[in-house]
């Protein structure tokens, strides 16, 4: 498919009316849950991960299969349990009928990857999923298979205190752009909801985006000009979640064992960008920052003894350092 506009403020009015029509067509199937659908968009389109938290019960997998469905790319969905093996994932060598090694393709292998209820593997499976989210490539005996452009790992989570859920290590958790929280539906939509559903029919969404347009949309996104106090903002934000470090605020060192690092900053920006333009602008600005700074940072900081005890989240710490 070609794409031909005259200069960029023509292919961003563009992309956002391609915005439009996806919510539109997503919301065919899911009711309500706007901000959530509009994060886990923005991570599509920031060509980065996204892991989405909540109790059982709150459409986190029909969310993501419904976008799926309304763009035009592969898709797989692995379930994850505690006797998944990497190999489960990623896939394995066989002898073929010549008695060669053949490498036969795992389910990582598509555009779109839902990792559902991804801590209920142990962290061996979950790390088999470290190169792929980053290099977006896996190897296996020497061998390097690339995998699909574009290419996204959507995860679910249950909250860790249920039974038989296993914490997603440090390492795992910062290759994912956005830690996107889902609470409980307003009541309205729960209303909306239940009058959907009970009769055993579903609405299905029409393809709205093809590959080519989101990799166009993708490329374009990355020539958004960004100012200086932008980037000094984003970096110094992330910087004073560091206690014992020259930039660290107050909060951080009486409440935080561990701050976020560069990759935070980077995503900071990114986001900020994506959110920008989705807004209409053509530059972010430093509300663009503060508007998708929980979802950044609230999985890389770590609290303290004294933060449990007082009862402080992340989300009050990350809220404070933003309005410092």
């Amino acid at each position: 498919m070609e794409l031909n506009f005259k200069n960029d403020v023509e292919a961003i009015e563009a992309f956002v009316e391609k915005y439009a029509e996806l919510r539109k067509e997503i919301a065919k199937v899911i009711v309500g849950q706007e901000d959530v659908i509009r994060n886990i968009l923005m991570v599509m389109f920031s060509r980065s991960h996204a892991l989405l938290i909540g109790v059982p019960g709150l459409a986190k997998t029909l969310m993501i299969t419904t976008i799926a469905k309304a763009i035009d790319l592969t898709y797989n969905r692995i379930q994850f349990t505690p006797d998944l093996m990497p190999s489960d994932i990623m896939g394995t060598e066989i002898l073929d009928e010549t008695r060669k090694f053949k490498f036969v393709k795992g389910p990582i292998f598509a555009n779109i990857v839902l990792a559902d209820e991804i801590n209920r593997t142990p962290p061996k499976t979950q790390s088999a999923l470290l190169e792929a989210m980053q290099e977006r490539s896996v190897s296996m005996n020497g061998v390097t298979y690339q995998l699909p452009d574009p290419f996204f790992v959507l995860a679910t989570q249950n909250p860790v205190e249920q039974e038989g859920t296993y914490p997603l290590p440090e390492a795992q958790q910062d290759r994912f752009m956005f830690n996107i929280r889902l609470d409980y539906p307003r009541f309205d939509d729960e209303v909306q909801v239940v009058k959907s559903t009970i009769h055993g029919k579903m609405a299905e969404p029409n393809r709205v985006l093809t590959l080519d347009e989101i990799i166009f949309y993708q490329n374009l996104l990355q020539k958004i000009p960004i100012s200086d106090n932008v980037y000094q903002y984003a970096v110094n934000l992330a910087a004073m979640t560091r206690p014992g470090t020259e930039r660290a605020h107050a909060w951080a060192n009486d409440y935080l064992a561990w701050g976020a690092g560069p990759r935070a900053s980077q995503f900071l920006i990114i986001g900020a960008r994506t959110n920008a333009v989705l807004n209409g602008k053509y530059s972010p600005d430093i509300e663009d920052v503060r508007a998708v700074a929980q979802n950044i940072l609230r999985h890389r900081i770590i609290k303290n003894y004294k933060a449990e005890a007082e009862g402080i989240t992340v989300d009050d710490i990350v809220n404070k350092l933003m309005h410092a």
